[in-house]
């Protein structure tokens, strides 16, 4: 009885792990973590469908029965991988919680929390060099993503803050994104320092992020 059981038991099993369903799953995320492994690895110019199904040991085929083509499967890849994406009830938090200060101290976090994942995640840097590279559309569309949240802090906390002020808020956001973003690539991908500091270190991770919100606190001044 208790081997009778043990059979049912395993057939149950077997049952509720596979079949197509869960197979089909399971080969996406194998497509998915080959995306990455082939970007970490070789950049982007090593991604193509060949590449890809090599890596995954999955035939080619299921790159378009799955995803529809390349170019699909890269945007669930970004879409999944992207860490500066928020959900729209994340946004009225952001903004809720902006309000008090009129944005003064979320300026700076959200600038610190890009400075620290591009600095921690090989693979965001290497998203973000893609896009820097090529203009390829799921990277424009997860570049228009990012923007949202910035267009919604900015009209709904900073613009009418601002707007009888003789400092263009936006404008000094977007100039310390770019300054992240070359900063960390240049760190990360060829070890140098800028302008004597070494982001490699914790000394210089914390002066990066001491002149930032020298910055922010001087524009609100």
């Amino acid at each position: 009885m208790q081997f009778a059981t043990f059979k049912l038991q395993s057939r149950m099993i077997r049952k509720t792990t596979s079949g197509p369903i869960r197979d089909k799953e399971r080969t996406k995320l194998k497509l998915l973590s080959a995306v990455g492994s082939i970007l970490k690895k070789d950049g982007f110019t090593g991604l193509n469908v060949s590449n890809v199904a090599k890596k995954a040991n999955v035939h080619r085929k299921l790159i378009y029965d799955y995803f529809g083509g390349m170019e699909n499967l890269v945007k669930e890849y970004l879409n999944s991988k992207d860490y500066f994406k928020v959900s729209l009830s994340q946004v009225d938090e952001i903004i809720e919680a902006s309000k008090e200060d009129f944005g003064r101290q979320m300026a700076y976090t959200l600038l610190e929390n890009q400075f620290d994942s591009l600095m921690e995640n090989d693979e965001m840097r290497r998203i973000i060099n893609w896009g820097l590279s090529e203009n390829l559309k799921p990277l424009v569309e997860l570049n228009q993503e990012r923007e949202r949240l910035g267009e919604e802090f900015f009209s709904r906390i900073t613009d009418d803050y601002f707007k009888d002020k003789d400092k263009n808020f936006r404008a000094i956001e977007g100039i310390l994104v770019g300054a992240i973003y070359y900063i960390t690539l240049q760190a990360k991908m060829s070890g140098e320092t800028m302008c004597g500091i070494d982001v490699n270190t914790m000394e210089g991770k914390l002066e990066i992020k001491k002149a930032l919100k020298q910055i922010v606190e001087w524009a609100y001044a």
